[in-house]
């Protein structure tokens, strides 16, 4: 119920943010409303944490506000089996996220971006007002405009030798992958022939109507434009960081990302284990409304960290693991040191 509660939240201000690109080409009230609800997974997958602190805090203060958790502990259960059984819902949880983050929230993020930029009559963002640049090994590739179905527009391929000296400049209008291979269409290649003496047909130039392109980048890695790499499944994360690698690229903006994915989901038992200490507190140390509106406070500091943290690890070139990983960690020691406190008492 908590969860629901917050994603109709997050949903009213999608909706909200979308009304300024409403009527922008054949983006109307129906596709706002299916881009809105494809965006719900991506929420699902950022609230669930939050809404297990909460509704474990709530649950938790309606149990204490019965004497129901004094008759378990009377009843000879410990705070640690306690602690057991509420994880293993956790642990429920965690499944949940990472089967939302792995497998849902990439392909629902991918449609509904496509889907609003081909109603918008937009291309994807850009990374310079020149288009896309990507490095495929020897070689440098400008794309000027991809389009939501992966296929490409005015592209311009500058093919260096080892020793860094221009070979050639390939100029195609259009360009589609088939066959594990890009067919480019209306090509035009300047060779430039390179001799010790100057000579007077150094340069060819040679037109095609069809070419074929063999590359490392691939419709999947264009992906990446479409989906934040926090949104992106740990597969395709994977799958980019190893090329950017193999093109001696900087990937630490992905590698933290990739961590993210992997230790995020478990975040859903480290809030169990934070809510368990305000179940045993004294009713006079606040009601359930109280308990509620810290664990609402607690949620959003936590997802502030985890902000925070992943884009200092990437300005700073910090170790992706412990970027990833800090604010969880820090969570766990503060819910462990709380219910040391509680269970002394």
């Amino acid at each position: 119920m908590i969860m629901l509660g917050l994603l109709a939240l997050f949903s009213f201000f999608d909706l909200i943010q979308e009304l300024d690109t409403l009527g922008r080409g054949d983006y109307g009230i129906n596709k706002m409303l299916v881009f809105v609800l494809l965006s719900i997974p991506g929420h699902i997958y950022e609230v669930v944490p939050v809404a297990v602190l909460v509704g474990m805090m709530y649950s938790l203060g309606t149990l204490a506000r019965n004497s129901e958790l004094i008759v378990m502990r009377v009843s000879g259960l410990s705070i640690i089996d306690i602690g057991w059984i509420l994880i293993k819902i956790g642990l429920l949880f965690t499944i949940i996220t990472f089967f939302v983050g792995e497998l849902i929230t990439p392909f629902s993020e991918k449609m509904a971006q496509r889907m609003r930029i081909q109603a918008t009559d937009s291309v994807i963002a850009q990374d310079f007002k020149t288009g896309l640049w990507v490095k495929d090994g020897r070689s440098f590739v400008n794309v000027e405009t991809v389009l939501p179905d992966a296929s490409l527009m005015n592209i311009h391929i500058y093919e260096f030798d080892e020793n860094f000296r221009l070979r050639s400049i390939s100029d195609a209008k259009n360009g589609a992958f088939e066959d594990e291979r890009w067919r480019l269409s209306d090509v035009t290649q300047t060779k430039f022939n390179t001799f010790k003496k100057i000579q007077s047909n150094n340069v060819q130039v040679q037109f095609f109507n069809e070419a074929n392109w063999k590359s490392l980048i691939r419709p999947e890695l264009l992906n990446v434009l479409l989906v934040a790499p926090e949104k992106m499944s740990a597969w395709n994360l994977y799958s980019f960081i190893n090329h950017l690698e193999t093109n001696k690229q900087k990937t630490t903006r992905y590698q933290v990302a990739l961590w993210a994915k992997m230790i995020y989901p478990l975040a859903c038992m480290v809030m169990v284990v934070l809510a368990l200490p305000f179940g045993f507190l004294q009713q006079r140390s606040g009601g359930t409304s109280t308990k509620i509106f810290i664990g609402v406070m607690l949620g959003v500091v936590y997802q502030i960290m985890n902000r925070v943290f992943i884009h200092l690890g990437v300005l700073n070139d910090w170790p992706p693991l412990m970027s990833a990983i800090i604010p969880t960690i820090l969570f766990l020691i503060a819910g462990l040191s709380m219910l040391f406190i509680v269970e002394r008492r």
